[in-house]
């Protein structure tokens, strides 16, 4: 039998400690990136907008919005609208952009609007030859494309879209990795799962030409999560921007919510699986701001430039200047290395996301790119000693 001295016990004790500590302090294993189309930062931080609730020209149906998402303070508005967000990553990670209290983010690209916003997230700078939504391959390789040619990643990263134009962004020939986007059924070898989801797809009506409906972008995420076990799965929706184009404010408001739920389901379906539990990092973000005054200016996006582009739409005629808040987003995260702060106060930008999401990783933000925008340490809750992913 063996008998344990004190010092014996206290050195036990001591290497126990420092074991639970690194093991928590050990950069994130997997990751879920989430982006949501045109969501301006007005209904993650304040709720339903009830200027717009009340316009006849944007809500048909008032009613029904005013009960399922109205309350007396922009604080229960928000969570009523978005309650995953509210009720876990407010509390367990954090949140930037509330300009009401003085936390900014926007975007650095001279556009505010889709294929210039995306790429900008996903590379970490603003490349000027990105000015239009065409399916222009882009030139850039992404951060998913780096990190699929790392060797214990490679072969481990997907992508999916509601927004045809993804295979461009990411560009999928290059990148190597499947980008499921658009009208496209499941990719690669079909399991019954995604035959039933392809089978629902194509009979399904979408209100758009070139994004089919949120639901089935969600559908085969999870079904790759449940089948194939990505470590990196990028999902795109878009419902909220194709809708607030419409102008149909009820709609879109109903869109920001089913966004939340689905978010909802992707991190109860993780953390119920323990190849991901306690280790993924989830992180949400989106491609531009809206207008908020005048009240149409909600419909719309883009800067200066973009509207002298479209300068013989009558819509635009008010907005020469470019849209107010178009370059105004927000940014939410929660997971391993994610200090558990809520709201915080400061300035930062998309160009930042491709580093911060790096450094969670585990990887040097500067291996992938010198020029891409710096890590966001205000959020960064990690040991200065790296783990190999």
């Amino acid at each position: 039998m063996t008998i344990l001295t004190p010092v014996r016990c206290i050195g036990i004790c001591i290497l126990s400690l420092l074991a639970s500590v690194a093991f928590a302090e050990r950069p994130a294993q997997h990751l879920i990136l989430v982006t949501v189309d045109g969501l301006r930062w007005q209904e993650v931080f304040r709720g339903m907008d009830e200027r717009l609730l009340n316009d006849s020209r944007y809500t048909e149906h008032p009613d029904s919005l005013r009960t399922a998402f109205s309350a007396a303070d922009p604080q229960q508005a928000r969570v009523k609208l978005l309650p995953f967000i509210w009720s876990e990553i407010a509390t367990k990670g954090v949140l930037l952009g509330n300009r009401d209290q003085s936390s900014r983010m926007q975007v650095t690209n001279d556009w505010h609007f889709s294929y210039p916003g995306y790429s900008e997230i996903l590379t970490g700078r603003a490349d000027p030859a990105i000015d239009t939504n065409d399916p222009v391959p882009n030139p850039n390789v992404t951060f998913p494309e780096w990190i699929n040619q790392q060797p214990q990643w490679r072969g481990k990263v997907q992508a999916f879209g509601s927004w045809d134009v993804f295979p461009a962004i990411l560009n999928s020939k290059r990148a190597g990795f499947p980008v499921n986007a658009g009208f496209s059924p499941a990719l690669g070898k079909v399991s019954a799962r995604e035959a039933f989801i392809d089978e629902l797809q194509r009979q399904t009506p979408s209100p758009w030409q070139s994004v089919r409906l949120d639901v089935f972008t969600h559908q085969y995420a999870l079904a790759a999560l449940a089948e194939d076990k990505p470590r990196l799965v990028y999902i795109a929706y878009g419902e909220t921007d194709d809708f607030a184009h419409d102008g149909e404010f009820d709609q879109y408001i109903q869109a920001a919510h089913r966004f939340d739920g689905f978010v909802r389901e992707l991190w109860n379906r993780v953390q119920s699986d323990r190849r991901y539990r306690d280790k993924t990092l989830l992180l949400i973000t989106t491609d531009h701001g809206r207008g908020e005054l005048p009240l149409e200016g909600w419909k719309h996006h883009g800067s200066k430039k973009a509207v002298a582009l479209n300068a013989s739409s009558p819509e635009m005629a008010p907005f020469q200047e470019g849209i107010p808040g178009a370059d105004q987003v927000w940014f939410a995260a929660m997971g391993p290395g994610v200090k558990a702060a809520g709201e915080l106060q400061g300035e930062w930008y998309s160009n930042q996301i491709a580093a911060t999401t790096l450094q969670l990783l585990g990887f040097d933000p500067a291996a992938y790119s010198a020029a891409a925008g710096k890590p966001m340490v205000e959020i960064l809750n990690l040991s200065k000693t790296k783990v190999a992913p």
